[in-house]
């Protein structure tokens, strides 16, 4: 297991980005993207397909260049400095490609040669076994889910003091995820830093710390799990004695009403609660519930 991060790096942004800009021709990956990632986080980077998360993680990787702003990983410029930064980083890209011509174990043993990872027989031995790959086996004749099982072993070989992982459970089976995930609350704890991309939300949900919500290149939000979903946001959900329409509350911090033949109504609140309930209380009400939103819902909602 990796050994625990020195305390000189204890409360520093590991990763930092500063109004980050890509553009093609006309279009842009990421816009203005500002972002800071503490040592020893686990941090969600969440968006839908196209929203900038993949754009963001190859500038950050150097593997293509920034228009204007810039970034850094360990105090360490992405560009200027990228050698250093990947010889302490774990990747995992969204597309699992490997050199067809090698074995798993060849092909784990040449990426590990890379990081000057000597004597790693046994960390390889012990991640082939907890994820049930044949070392043995030609890269040509694996599944796509296994793969993405090679990516990961390869990126987390050499014990990095950040991994970043780029849509990483995509083709992987229940049970994998979950040794998975185990596996990384364990590296977490021993000092890794962990910068999740996806699109999953209950997965995020479930395993991140901290969660960036980023929507057509620019970041819309960033919070802790737990502060997140206890904030003023609540899930309203009504049955109304006779079909209406909650407009004539005239309440600020009302989300999109969803409706079922004007009777049942459900929508998201971001304000006082108090005052919302003597609102509702000069409706004719047949029922009230006023809960916690998922995940899936505060996203939609920063997205609405």
């Amino acid at each position: 297991m990796p050994s625990v991060i020195p305390s000189t790096y204890a409360g520093m942004n590991i990763i930092e980005i500063n109004h980050l800009t890509k553009s093609y021709g006309r279009s842009r990956g990421i816009n203005d993207l500002s972002l800071k990632v503490l040592q020893g986080d686990i941090f969600g980077f969440i968006g839908p397909n196209g929203a900038g998360k993949s754009t963001t993680i190859r500038i950050l990787l150097n593997l293509i260049f920034p228009t204007s702003g810039s970034a850094t990983i360990f105090g360490l410029d992405v560009v200027k400095d990228s050698k250093k930064i990947r010889s302490r980083t774990g990747y995992v890209p969204s597309d699992a490609n490997m050199y067809d011509r090698m074995t798993v174990l060849e092909f784990l043993r040449f990426g590990a040669a890379f990081y000057d990872a000597h004597n790693n027989t046994k960390r390889i031995n012990y991640l082939l076994d907890l994820f049930d790959l044949n070392p043995g086996r030609k890269i040509p004749e694996l599944s796509m889910g296994n793969k993405k099982k090679v990516s990961i072993i390869q990126a987390m070989i050499h014990q990095p003091e950040l991994l970043i992982l780029d849509e990483p459970t995509s083709g992987l089976d229940p049970l994998i995820q979950s040794r998975f995930f185990d596996l990384l609350h364990e590296e977490n704890r021993q000092g890794t830093t962990v910068f999740f991309s996806s699109h999953t939300l209950s997965e995020v949900q479930v395993f991140c710390k901290t969660v960036g919500i980023v929507k057509d290149g620019k970041i819309v939000n960033v919070e802790e799990i737990a502060s997140l979903r206890k904030k003023q946001l609540k899930k309203v959900r009504i049955l109304l004695a006779e079909s209406g329409t909650i407009a004539q509350l005239g309440l600020a911090g009302i989300g999109p009403v969803e409706s079922d033949a004007g009777k049942n109504l459900s929508f998201l609140y971001s304000g006082d609660i108090n005052l919302l309930v003597e609102k509702l209380a000069g409706l004719p009400l047949h029922n009230l519930s006023i809960e916690e939103p998922s995940l899936e819902e505060i996203f939609l909602h920063y997205y609405k």
